[in-house]
């Protein structure tokens, strides 16, 4: 493997967070690079930028904002064989996290995806290597997750109760894959009917029917800011991300006598993302109020 390894970043407006994911995969790999800005229709000119200030970067655009899953697949669909990062674009790689990676397909002859650590800007380690949702842990996980977060449903499906280890896992965080691309390509990449979420887990499902593995790699680390096109549209986000959930559990259960559970499956989350969104309103409701008290020698008001 010593021809430059191709990495897709899927852009849509990313700031100068690009410059910190550019400046990063260099000291994460010694290997060449060949990277792909997968650009969604970004309007604030910073792909075209850094594009134009690198040899090894050049710009993709794809005419519009399709989705993450079918930007990444038109970043990858040149390429057949070999081993591919796909990574978000406010991602940064700690020294050696790509060369970590590596090294571990290497150990996991099956292995169709390998996921770093993944760690929050404040040192956090966010449970990016989860088992695969069945319908109990993803019941419970759903109706419970946000309001209870230690409920024994959701500590099973995220695994965040064992100590971090290279494992296999049911599926692993789309923001950071190392990928090989033999496998991606032969269950057809994303599926582009995902805008965003749960193109990972849909990928996941499909690869390991077809007997692949997906190994979590704690010794890479990856930094992820996360969060950008929620805070540009979050009420837009939280729509996408219950209508993919919703797309994928109905998936596993496609025939005409699993229609009362697809039926319960689609008011649960309905609910869930109706209870989210006045949750949101309420809590931005509420910011404006919090901020006045914490000013000094303002006057706090208490209603009777």
């Amino acid at each position: 493997m010593t021809g430059p390894l191709r990495v897709v970043a899927v852009t849509y407006s990313p700031g100068e967070a690009i410059e910190g994911l550019l400046s990063s995969l260099r000291r994460a790999t010694t290997r060449p690079l060949d990277v792909v800005l997968a650009d969604n229709g970004s309007t604030d000119g910073w792909p075209e930028r850094v594009a134009a200030g690198a040899d090894d970067v050049r710009l993709l655009p794809i005419g519009g904002n399709v989705g993450y899953g079918p930007a990444a697949n038109a970043g990858l669909a040149d390429l057949l064989t070999g081993w591919a990062v796909v990574v978000n674009p406010d991602v940064r790689f700690e020294d050696g996290a790509v060369d970590e990676l590596l090294a571990a397909a290497a150990r996991w002859p099956r292995a169709a995806t390998l996921g770093p650590a993944i760690h929050t800007p404040e040192g956090a380690l966010y449970p990016s290597a989860r088992d695969l949702p069945s319908l109990s842990t993803g019941i419970g996980h759903a109706l419970l997750g946000w309001a209870w977060p230690s409920n024994p449903w959701t500590a099973r499906y995220r695994r965040e109760r064992e100590a971090p280890r290279e494992r296999p896992a049911g599926w692993l965080s789309g923001s950071c894959l190392l990928v090989d691309l033999e496998a991606f390509h032969s269950v057809g990449g994303f599926d582009p009917g995902y805008f965003m979420y749960f193109e990972d887990v849909d990928l996941a499902e499909r690869l390991g029917r077809r007997g692949y593995l997906h190994i979590y790699v704690p010794t890479a680390v990856v930094v992820h800011e996360g969060g950008h096109a929620t805070r540009r549209e979050p009420h837009r986000m939280q729509r996408v991300h219950h209508t993919s959930a919703l797309r994928y559990l109905s998936g596993q259960y496609p025939r005409r006598r699993h229609a009362p559970l697809r039926w319960v499956l689609r008011g649960g989350l309905g609910a869930r993302m109706l209870t989210s969104y006045v949750s949101a309103r309420v809590g931005a409701g509420a910011q404006p109020q919090q901020r006045a008290e914490q000013l000094p020698g303002r006057r706090r008001w208490r209603r009777r």
